[in-house]
């Protein structure tokens, strides 16, 4: 971050009421890559980009030239069908070039549907199986504490993932070994609701004994807020932050739930995306 308060993202600088402009950038991005790749989720990386974004600006530690460097934060993509966010987000930040871009879902390329820690850089876990991502990141948070290592933990799961057993198990786990070097970020865009709508969220991550914040997760303002308040003890309560957010965000024709949640873009809409992301 610049001296006066600027984004810095490579070489550029960006004042911080541009800051939204970045992130509609990262979702054209995300656009061209289904489109040249023939895959992947638009409306779930659209939900997710801001809350990345503002991980990896503000928050977490990390070596670009050294993704294995020992003080890094962790950030666990749970919701691995969201990774174009991710992919895009790395770019900017020196793990991926354009060219590891530009092969997306490509037979010679290392990004694909489900990100691949095997292949790409910055990449902490093979995440897709939903649920599985979070309890090893539970496993990772007690290991970074036997090692008496102070390394932050992130971990972002989507509502929907979080009708999988495995999550309860794994926050009440992380919740009695007191992992309060533990963060979570759901992604609340609704998807859940349309099998479940009588489900309070919320009250389901305090009753399992988690701090719980309710935020806009498109406000970077409120993101920021609920980031700055965690304490990241050793020892401590963990963290979740219920991030509202919207389903392919920021295009009318791509909000909401329906046919939109896989699939390609024809030219006329292309054209109609990119106009609304303008």
């Amino acid at each position: 971050m610049g001296d006066r308060g600027e984004v810095i993202l490579g070489n550029r600088v960006v004042p911080p009421k541009e800051e939204w402009q970045i992130h509609n950038a990262y979702r054209r991005r995300i656009v061209d890559m289904v489109c040249e790749g023939k895959d992947g989720h638009i409306p779930s990386a659209f939900s997710i980009i801001d809350i990345i974004a503002v991980l990896y600006q503000y928050y977490l530690k990390f070596d670009a030239k050294n993704p294995a460097w020992e003080k890094r934060d962790y950030f666990i993509l749970s919701k691995g069908h969201g990774c174009l966010a991710l992919y895009v987000v790395l770019k900017e930040h020196g793990f991926l070039t354009e060219n590891d871009l530009n092969g997306f879902c490509q037979p010679d390329g290392i990004l694909g549907e489900h990100p691949d820690a095997t292949k790409v850089p910055g990449v902490e876990l093979s995440t897709g199986s939903l649920g599985h991502g979070f309890s090893m990141a539970v496993g990772m948070a007690l290991g970074l504490r036997i090692q008496n290592r102070n390394n932050r933990l992130f971990v972002l799961v989507g509502d929907g993932e979080c009708h999988e057993g495995t999550v309860w198990e794994a926050a009440n786990v992380a919740n009695n070994l007191q992992l309060g070097n533990l963060c979570v970020v759901v992604d609340w865009n609704g998807s859940a609701a349309q099998l479940m709508p009588r489900d309070d969220l919320p009250a389901k991550w305090k009753a399992f004994g988690w701090e719980t914040h309710v935020i806009d997760g498109h406000s970077v303002t409120e993101l920021r807020q609920a980031l700055d308040r965690i304490a990241f003890k050793s020892v401590g309560t963990p963290t979740v932050i219920v991030a509202k957010t919207i389903k392919g965000k920021g295009v009318p024709l791509l909000e909401g739930h329906g046919t939109w949640h896989h699939r390609i873009p024809k030219p006329d809409e292309y054209k109609i995306i990119m106009e609304a992301l303008a």
